[in-house]
């Protein structure tokens, strides 16, 4: 298992030593030159602007900077604003919990009502309830999260007024449950393409574990039709659906800059796309190596749970 383990962390640094490179070197090609950037039209001095890319480093080789950005990071420094000056590490930091927040409850509503349809589909195969579930999952999955948050502020906050569109706080609010009128929508728009997804795997993998042959064992010993699904079935169908359920947290991901941007959320959607609008490639730079790194870190996790599961995958890795 350490060797297993110990595989896989050289395996994320050097997927992450990459991919961090492939994100420097691309940003640090698009021609944007950060010193004239900050310096408005009537101050810009050629000198000057010379001098501060000198004392900067900015002249350096790409791959001294690149380095040297790795170092800062290491220190704790992720630079700052090239446009509001901010600091980014304050910046990012202070927008952290209302993405997780955000993503968090998408995962928690998906989860609940995916695999909760899923066993109820299976469990009523060829019924009423499993065609609907069905259909659920086949809207799920058609549409992308951006597309069902539109629709849902057409729905519920255009149409009827029943629910707010912009902002994670409202003026006065003081318990979650005064916030959660606004955690709503966006949650929805997330978590219903999600629950789509987790629908349909859970009811086929229950499909497909409920015709194995210790299942028709256990049903011949006069095992009850409860116990069959909850202690044979539903048990042995969870690992490969929490597998998957781990593999969509990156889609979440994701789908939260566009649903974040359509919510007016104070997330790290919003900071990625007007970063990306104002040209402030140092910010965009580190929320896309932050993005990156969060996604190959549940990667390694899930290669984790899957080996602590099933011993097999790590004696063939």
């Amino acid at each position: 298992m350490l060797k297993y383990l110990g595989r896989k962390m050289l395996l994320l640094v050097a997927m992450l030593m990459v991919i961090s490179f492939a994100i420097f070197f691309a940003l640090n090609n698009t021609g944007v030159d950060p010193v004239r950037y900050a310096m408005s039209m009537d101050t810009y001095d050629p000198v000057v602007a010379d001098a501060v890319r000198e004392e900067m480093g900015l002249n350096d080789p790409l791959v001294i900077r690149y380095f040297r950005w790795w170092g800062n990071m290491l220190q704790g420094d992720f630079g700052y604003s090239i446009v509001k000056g901010f600091a980014i590490s304050d910046g990012l930091l202070a927008k952290w919990p209302a993405s997780l927040e955000l993503t968090l409850g998408a995962l928690l509503v998906s989860t609940v009502f995916g695999i909760g349809i899923g066993m109820v589909s299976a469990f009523h195969q060829n019924g009423l309830v499993d065609y609907l579930g069905r259909g659920f999952t086949v809207l799920g999955n058609s549409m992308p999260s951006y597309v069902f948050a539109l629709i849902l502020v057409q729905l519920f906050a255009v149409r009827f007024g029943w629910l707010p569109v912009t902002g994670r706080i409202p003026v006065g609010a003081v318990t979650f449950w005064d916030r959660l009128p606004n955690l709503i929508l966006p949650v929805m728009a997330l978590a219903i393409p999600m629950t789509g997804n987790l629908t349909r795997y859970t009811r086929n993998t229950m499909l497909d574990v409920a015709n194995q042959e210790y299942i028709k064992t256990a049903r011949s010993k006069g095992v009850s039709e409860i116990n069959v699904y909850v202690k044979h079935i539903f048990r042995n169908s969870m690992r490969p659906v929490v597998t998957v359920l781990l593999m969509r947290l990156s889609i979440l991901v994701g789908g939260a800059v566009a649903v974040e941007t359509i919510f007016s959320w104070p997330g790290m959607g919003v900071v990625l796309t007007s970063a990306v609008t104002a040209s402030d490639y140092s910010v965009v730079m580190m929320s896309a190596f932050m993005t990156a790194t969060l996604l190959l870190v549940l990667s390694f996790l899930i290669d984790v749970f899957t080996a602590v599961l099933d011993p097999r995958v790590r004696f063939e890795a």
